[in-house]
């Protein structure tokens, strides 16, 4: 294969055309009425309005210093021990350990049922779901 000497860019400099001829000088093909989002707010307005409805404007607020809280409720705790009960560890009383911190959760909830003892350690819990806990023989510790 020939290596050229001069790259075609230079060699056809002042030539206006650059070898595309004189109609349509390299404007057949390629994306027209502008590349990317040109033209959105003017003649690509129906194509806006029909597949890019939330492209212009605010869309809302994030508060930088807000945290979320993941949570759980009471009732779900039975769904995360269920079939693993001999793989999870147990206290000297036989209540089954469930360490929400490792598991990613923040705050115990009290909505649902809970039917056997549990010893449960959470971040955060609310006064129902401790309640619940108890009533059942159960035991709520608050980890950091």
């Amino acid at each position: 294969m020939v290596v050229r000497r001069e790259k075609k860019v230079r060699k056809q400099r002042g030539s206006r055309t650059y070898g595309w001829g004189t109609v349509g000088q390299h404007r057949k093909a390629g994306t027209r009425g502008g590349f990317g989002n040109a033209g959105l707010h003017k003649h690509k307005w129906s194509w806006t309005v029909k597949y890019a409805k939330d492209h212009f404007g605010k869309h809302g607020f994030v508060n930088p210093t807000s945290k979320i809280v993941r949570w759980i409720n009471v009732g779900s705790l039975i769904s995360l021990i269920k079939g693993r009960e001999n793989e999870l560890e147990k206290d000297e009383k036989g209540r089954i350990i469930i360490d929400l911190n490792k598991m990613g959760y923040d705050k115990l909830l009290g909505s649902g049922k809970i039917d056997i003892p549990l010893l449960v350690k959470v971040k955060q819990v609310s006064e129902i779901a401790k309640e619940k806990i108890i009533s059942k023989g159960g035991e709520v510790i608050i980890a950091q």
